[in-house]
């Protein structure tokens, strides 16, 4: 399809569950007060672990969103997609009666899945013997679960699909779930990112590799993206959707309009299995490769909401890798890592960032990057340190990198 034949893609709706809480007002104005969601880990005892902090989701009611017949057979991930799908589509005003639902889909990225219920149901085996596992532990803890429930409980029948790419899986979702709708596969989306991975299982994991920040005794200021004296990154979990739409279906319908989704791009960096390449060279390429998808200039670009997880070689290679593709322009841009406020969501990081980027863009106003107090000579740019700074928005870029090499980038435009 020709550039000037493709449809252009919005959003209209946007449904959160994070750990600086539950709907889009709770999320956001804690994120412009640049509060903390991370503190000490109330799932498991953690006596014995490295790490004891995390960015929790809080006050979450399942059966606010779910009948509580059916919560049982969900994992706290699926809790999580469903009740942010929910208030989405809410919040778009979106109804899928049988006429549209061929042509809405539903496309999610999660890193684990249900990790959750394997733990448990492994104690049970080994404890009670295998009679004694549930028929619903295989639904409960498969991805692709996700998108699927999603799709039941709205009535979209169009392109259904889960993306398992690590950290960049949220923003892959995002960026596949507008192509999709931009060449004609389908009319809206819904899309995003779903995790619950706060286990004991999975922090010893990634203790085991030294990725987690150990700073226990002050949870707040653990997370502290471009710092000089940032230690690994704070586990966190959640679910964010957001509406794509496209754009006469939205006009039509009086929907109202966040931002418009104007680009993406995905590469692989072919260099190591957990450590991202040198000099932040598939970054960049992912970066270059969303912007010619745009069909903008690097200094077309206001804002970047970054991966910035708050690990030595992240930070210092994403903003080598901003460096290379925005050259001069960098020094003017604003870079700010929400991760400093809800910790790393993994593969629901990328939606929950791509919902913050189109709410700094609707609304004028970048969120911070809190805990930056020591800068690092590989760290120089502009980080939107500890307040949020109002100013307009009209292109912005979110990043997503995950173990393996996989790299996400999705563009984002004010809408006029």
């Amino acid at each position: 399809m020709e550039a000037s034949e493709r449809r252009r893609v919005v959003i209209t709706g946007i449904g959160l569950v994070s750990p600086l809480g539950i709907g889009t007002e709770d999320n956001w104005n804690r994120l412009i007060r640049g509060e903390s969601g991370i503190g000490p880990i109330t799932r498991f005892d953690t006596t014995n672990f490295s790490t004891r902090i995390a960015g929790e989701v809080k006050n979450f009611k399942g059966e606010d969103f779910i009948p509580k017949k059916e919560l049982r057979k969900l994992d706290p991930f699926l809790q999580y997609g469903l009740a942010a799908a929910r208030l989405a589509m809410d919040d778009a005003g979106l109804k899928i009666g049988d006429e549209l639902s061929p042509r809405v889909g539903v496309v999610t990225g999660c890193g684990l899945g249900g990790l959750t219920t394997i733990e448990y149901y492994h104690k049970i085996l080994l404890d009670q013997g295998p009679k004694r596992i549930s028929p619903f532990f295989i639904p409960m803890l498969i991805g692709n679960m996700a998108p699927g429930l999603i799709s039941i409980s709205h009535n979209a029948r169009g392109p259904n699909l889960s993306l398992q790419t690590a950290c960049a899986a949220g923003t892959h979702a995002v960026g596949l779930a507008f192509h999709m709708i931009r060449n004609g596969m389908a009319d809206a989306m819904l899309t995003g990112g779903v995790e619950a991975t706060i286990t004991p299982v999975c922090i010893s994991g990634f203790n085991a590799m030294r990725a987690l920040s150990t700073r226990n005794d002050e949870p707040e200021r653990a997370s502290r993206p471009f710092d000089l004296e940032r230690d690994g990154f704070v586990p966190g979990e959640g679910a964010a959707i957001i509406i794509l739409e496209e754009l006469q279906m939205a006009l039509q319908r009086g929907a109202k309009i966040y931002a418009e989704v104007i680009g993406f791009g995905l590469t692989g960096d072919a260099h190591h299995m957990t450590a991202p390449a040198p000099d932040g060279l598939g970054a960049a390429g992912c970066m270059r490769m969303a912007l010619q998808d745009a069909g903008i200039e690097p200094h077309q670009v206001d804002y970047i909401n970054a991966h910035g997880t708050s690990t030595d070689l992240n930070d210092k290679f994403e903003t080598q890798g901003i460096k290379t593709v925005f050259g001069d322009h960098a020094r003017k841009l604003a870079v700010s890592s929400t991760k400093s406020m809800t910790g790393h969501l993994l593969g629901a990081a990328g939606g929950l960032e791509a919902a913050y980027t189109a709410l700094t863009i609707a609304r004028d106003i970048m969120p911070p990057t809190i805990n930056y107090e020591n800068p690092d000579p590989d760290c120089d740019l502009d980080y939107v340190p500890n307040k949020a700074r109002p100013g307009v928005v009209r292109v912005a870029l979110s990043n997503s990198f995950g173990f393996g090499g996989t790299n996400g980038a999705v563009v984002f435009r004010k809408y006029e």
